[in-house]
């Protein structure tokens, strides 16, 4: 039996509604989330997780079938609002390239980094070269779009944040129906924030949000095709390989964006090995030291049940 995740909000705002609408070609498939449930438990994952001040958390995973004649979703809680640490900067960067495509400016335009923006004290990841960006620098759109997204820069990611505003971020999760996951919040502390943001609770997002995107982006259905196209080759070059990617052959390309802070660990991107094609979001509200076992064995596993599930066929 064909179904649709189809929950409406109408009025986006900062009272955050939550929903789960998400595309209408994606289908549940009760077999792909009934051996992902499986998956789960056999690594201990689908539990209550003690996440410090915040209380009680669960994993939220999606995963998207792209090898099948009509793409089929499945998942493990894949609708439960989740703090994403750096995940959400895809959404940030989907509406700079949106702008872009309008002509608002260019890829190579020029931007001068202001503080308190500048909130990197170090590198996400040391084995980059680049230096960390300072108030005064000037850089280009297309310069910090790639730091955000493949080195996670967060004081990147700020600029892009001033650049696009918020309010046209959050209208095109709208648009999608990605309610709930608004982006709220710069990376900084709250004393620095924008007017009107001090107090506004953080960003959140789901499995099921974040393999939408990814599904319109392989579809080319993210904005425009040279935003699906921009936006996929970005995702190309993330310099993390310890998470998800750590789990998968080295003939499979990955497109992903990672996130990872205190008590989570995210990864979220789009497998393709020439045969094989699939979205996989998973946020694990587990700190790091001990999720990238997990993580690197189920995407393995994932990865696995996909090659079955092909010679089945």
């Amino acid at each position: 039996m064909r179904k649709v995740f189809l929950v409406w909000l109408l009025i986006p705002s900062l009272a955050l509604p939550q929903t789960t609408k998400v595309h209408r070609a994606l289908a549940v498939d009760s077999l792909l989330t009934d051996s992902l449930h499986e998956i789960v438990i056999s690594l201990g994952l689908d539990k209550d997780f003690d996440v410090g001040e915040d209380g009680i958390e669960q994993i939220s995973l999606a995963v998207i079938d792209l090898t099948s004649k009509e793409p089929r979703l499945g998942g493990v809680h894949p609708d439960n609002f989740i703090y994403p640490a750096s995940v959400y900067k895809m959404y940030v960067a989907a509406e700079v390239l949106e702008q872009v495509s309008q002509g608002e400016y260019s890829l190579w335009s020029r931007y001068v980094v202001k503080s308190p923006n500048d909130v990197d004290r170090s590198k996400e990841l040391e084995n980059d070269p680049r230096p960390l960006l300072h108030d005064g620098d000037t850089v280009s759109v297309n310069y910090l779009l790639d730091l955000m997204i493949t080195r996670s820069d967060n004081t990147a990611a700020n600029c892009l944040i001033d650049l696009a505003r918020r309010e046209n971020i959050n209208g095109m999760i709208g648009r999608y129906g990605w309610y709930g996951s608004e982006v709220t919040r710069k990376f900084l502390s709250r004393r620095f924030e924008d007017p009107g943001f001090e107090k506004v609770r953080g960003t959140v997002t789901c499995a099921l949000h974040a393999a939408d995107y990814l599904y319109r982006v392989y579809t080319d259905q993210l904005v425009n095709p040279w935003v699906s196209q921009q936006m996929k080759s970005f995702l190309a070059r993330q310099l993390d390989t310890t998470k998800l990617a750590a789990g998968l052959p080295g003939k499979a390309i990955f497109y992903h964006k990672t996130g990872w802070y205190s008590y989570w660990t995210n990864d979220v991107g789009i497998v393709d090995d020439g045969t094989i094609q699939y979205v996989i979001a998973c946020f694990l509200p587990l700190r790091e030291e001990f999720a990238l076992a997990k993580l690197k064995e189920l995407s393995r596993r994932v990865y696995e049940m996909f090659q079955g599930r092909a010679l089945a066929k």
